[in-house]
């Protein structure tokens, strides 16, 4: 099962976070290399936000790395959430289904 970790930005995020930014990115990596994180990053737009893409049987991963994650800890995080997400296509995908043929 794929989970995303939604995060919104404080106004000044960009400002306030270069002393925690290596700090959040050692989380993530070591996140990454347990095989718990897939994919993370801000958007591009303005940086509201961000979106980390987990993997695994429950959301508990991805919990776990937003109450540790300095971004959260510091207040540069307004609200965070985990919501699952049924994928369907792709390589990756937790649930491929590809249609029947002819149909």
């Amino acid at each position: 099962m794929h989970y995303l970790l939604m995060y919104e930005f404080v106004p000044d995020y960009l400002e306030r976070r270069q002393p925690l930014r290596a700090t959040h990115l050692a989380l993530a990596w070591a996140a990454h290399d347990r095989g718990e994180l897939v994919l993370a990053g801000a958007f591009a737009d303005a940086p509201a936000g961000s979106a980390l893409l987990f993997q695994g049987e429950t959301p508990e991963a991805a919990e776990r790395f937003a109450q540790a994650d300095p971004y959260v800890t510091a207040g540069l995080v307004i609200r965070w959430h985990v919501r699952p997400w049924t994928t369907v296509v792709g390589r990756d995908a937790a649930a491929p289904v590809r249609p029947q043929a002819g149909g």
